[in-house]
């Protein structure tokens, strides 16, 4: 079955038919067909949750933070999606502007209340998934520390590329920037992590 209006773009550039695929979704889900809004939430959830969790997964209490904070991006999506425009750019870039603000509002609300790890509920950790053993929390947690050493914008472009896996040209229409822009920022915030990395390293023999 063939989506109307597809044409024999799709064959050329399919990163890009992936996020024109997201955006129709979006028109779609905005008459409010139940399988529309399903489908939809079901994508933004995705990113929702490994974006929360590339901000959030070092702070104590981090993976539930970064669950709680994804259910309010999700919420808050479908909130704002009445109000969507399509004016060329990826529906990411729409979700990464919402999920960016819910993150730094959870931020600014820990450091305002800070709250032990053991305050917080732990019921829901009785069977772990396979992300939730140790080497992989403690890798995630390692890669998180190094983000946060970087500069915002930096930041961000890693987090877009690596963590929530949007294509350069996804993550440039998101902060605005080029393609190329994108990849040579990525190139600089590789090379800060690894000096990062060796100088805790150096401090972890000293």
């Amino acid at each position: 079955m063939t989506t109307p209006g597809a044409g024999h773009t799709h064959a050329h550039a399919p990163a890009h038919a992936a996020v024109v695929d997201l955006s129709r979704l979006a028109a779609a889900a905005q008459s409010g067909e139940k399988a529309d809004v399903e489908a939809l939430l079901e994508r933004v959830r995705v990113i929702a949750h490994r974006y929360s969790r590339a901000r959030l997964l070092s702070y104590p209490g981090g993976q539930h933070l970064a669950d709680d904070v994804a259910q309010d991006i999700c919420i808050a999506v479908l909130g704002a999606l009445p109000r969507y425009r399509d004016r060329g750019r990826p529906f990411e870039a729409f979700v990464h502007g919402i999920a960016s603000r819910k993150v730094a509002d959870a931020q600014r609300a820990f450091s305002r209340h800070p709250q032990p790890i053991d305050e917080l509920p732990d019921e829901v950790d009785d069977a772990p998934t396979p992300e939730d053993h140790a080497v992989k929390a403690s890798d995630a947690e390692s890669a998180s520390r190094l983000l946060d050493l970087l500069p915002q914008n930096l930041r961000e472009v890693m987090v877009l590329r690596v963590a929530t896996g949007l294509s350069a040209e996804e993550t440039g229409a998101a902060l605005g920037m080029s393609a190329g822009a994108v990849r040579v920022a990525q190139h600089r915030a590789l090379a800060k992590m690894r000096e990062h990395a060796e100088k805790l390293q150096e401090v972890g023999h000293d």
